[in-house]
């Protein structure tokens, strides 16, 4: 399966905030800024089932297959809680897809760069390299 003009798969993005909206909107920006006719697959999980402030195993999983198309899965946290979520279920080893692993990123800015580079074709380790390179984007 080919999402676009490239030989293969793109790497899927899962982006997981304590908020049902922050998640969304990150979402929309790390797509709007990659640009392109193809851009790699991108899954909010934010939030709880009811709406409310926290994380949610099972909105993280289902966002994770949603956006599993064999390439991998990048899957950036916002904090604390949301970060050991994922944690918890990789170590489970059956409730994420193959491939799935954790980046340590900023955010906002990893999700844009992962988003990005994913959508240009990268494999998963490419797109994991470019969300921690976030971490030195200098502002001053």
């Amino acid at each position: 399966m080919t999402d676009g003009p490239l030989a293969g798969p793109l790497v899927g993005i899962v982006l997981v905030s304590h908020s049902g909206p922050v998640a969304e909107a990150v979402a929309a920006l790390a797509t709007g800024l990659a640009g392109g006719a193809t851009t790699a697959p991108v899954a909010a999980a934010g939030g709880t089932e009811d709406g409310g402030l926290g994380t949610s195993a099972e909105l993280i999983s289902a966002a994770a297959a949603r956006v599993d198309r064999g390439a991998g899965v990048a899957i950036l946290a916002d904090i604390g809680s949301a970060v050991l979520t994922v944690k918890a279920l990789i170590a489970e080893g059956d409730e994420l897809p193959d491939g799935a692993r954790l980046v340590d990123a900023p955010f906002v800015e990893g999700a844009v760069a992962a988003v990005v580079t994913a959508s240009a074709g990268a494999d998963l380790a490419a797109v994991e390299s470019a969300a921690r390179e976030a971490y030195d984007y200098r502002k001053v």
